[in-house]
């Protein structure tokens, strides 16, 4: 069964740290750009970071960069996001989601292509 199961979430203080994980099921990881996505509440999903499949190369959505971290375990099928000096508006559900054929940057702000979704993770952000 192919599967993508988000997990990490939960409430953290501002400038505190969560680390997100995406385990895969069913299917390589490896072979597939993965992108981490969210919807806040009222609002609509937007690509927070993606990393391709073939050379590793990032996308960072500007209001994350030099805050969040995306990277892969290769040997658990897994994807991270580490959050670090979290905002209130960080505060979202987080998916996953995979795709064969497209570049990270396609993934990240077009939802190009996407052939696997994960059901998310919610994350708070509180004092």
């Amino acid at each position: 069964q192919v599967q993508l199961v988000e997990s990490g979430g939960g409430l953290a203080q501002p400038g505190g740290s969560l680390r997100l994980s995406c385990a895969a099921s069913g299917f390589t990881l490896d072979s597939y750009t993965i992108g981490w996505f969210r919807q806040a509440p009222g609002k609509g999903r937007e690509g927070v970071s993606c990393i391709s499949s073939n050379d590793d190369s990032t996308y960072y959505k500007d209001s994350v960069k030099g805050r969040f971290i995306i990277s892969k375990d290769i040997a658990k099928n897994t994807v991270y996001l580490q959050m670090n000096s979290l905002k209130p508006e960080d505060t979202a559900v987080y998916y996953c989601a995979a795709a064969l054929f497209t570049t990270e940057e396609a993934l990240c702000i077009w939802d190009n292509g996407v052939d696997y979704w994960g059901k998310g993770t919610l994350v708070t952000v509180s004092s």
